[in-house]
């Protein structure tokens, strides 16, 4: 008989836990590959970078077969579209740094782990979105935190790089460097926008 009664699960909260978890987990192999550059953790990144575009392909139909949605549609689209970049460039970094041959810095390995406690305050805002959306919206905000420290991170590291110019070589490790700092910092950037886009949810859902 509780059956009856038990709430049915929003299925694009459903959907959207799914890619947020999958986000998780594969900034959190990012940061596993950034202090050994085990080849394991950059296969787990990969295979988690897939299985979050799955989790969007899958969110996009059901948002294209359902007319009635929980939330506005563009939002649940925007949210989406926004925690997949996020990935996205994590994935990027980590084939960046092969291609480029570099050797991951403390200062990337700090901003990997904040861009982690980033996509895990973004999963719990998710998981939260429906019942307690005023938490949810404390968990953006916190994960907005966390893209400024990382934005302050990443002018830090730049100063460092770019300081004491010599050579020829330094300058081609100016380019190299920078080029992964900068999908960091995009990551960030992805992160920061997800966390306005539930923020602008609970806003209309109060």
């Amino acid at each position: 008989m509780l059956k009856l009664f038990k709430k049915r699960q929003n299925i694009f909260i459903m959907h959207m836990h799914d890619q947020a978890a999958a986000t998780l987990a594969g900034m959190e192999a990012l940061v596993a590959y950034f202090k050994d550059q085990n080849p394991d953790a950059a296969a787990e990144l990969t295979r988690k970078e897939k299985e979050a575009d799955e989790y969007r392909r899958i969110m996009i139909y059901e948002l294209n077969k359902t007319f009635i949605t929980p939330f506005d549609r563009e939002d649940l689209f925007a949210l989406s579209r926004t925690v997949d970049d996020v990935l996205d460039y994590a994935f990027s970094t980590l084939e960046e740094v092969e291609l480029l041959k570099v050797t991951p810095t403390s200062y990337m390995q700090r901003i990997a782990a904040l861009l982690r406690d980033a996509a895990n305050e973004l999963l719990m805002a998710v998981d939260r979105l429906e019942d307690y959306p005023g938490v949810a919206n404390e968990h953006a905000q916190r994960a907005k935190a966390l893209e400024n420290k990382v934005e302050m991170l990443y002018r830090e590291a730049l100063a460092e790089l770019f300081d004491g110019i010599e050579d020829t070589k330094h300058v081609m490790k100016v380019f190299k460097y920078r080029e992964v700092y900068r999908h960091l910092s995009n990551a960030a950037d992805r992160g920061d926008e997800a966390a306005n886009v539930i923020a602008s949810i609970v806003m209309k859902k109060g």
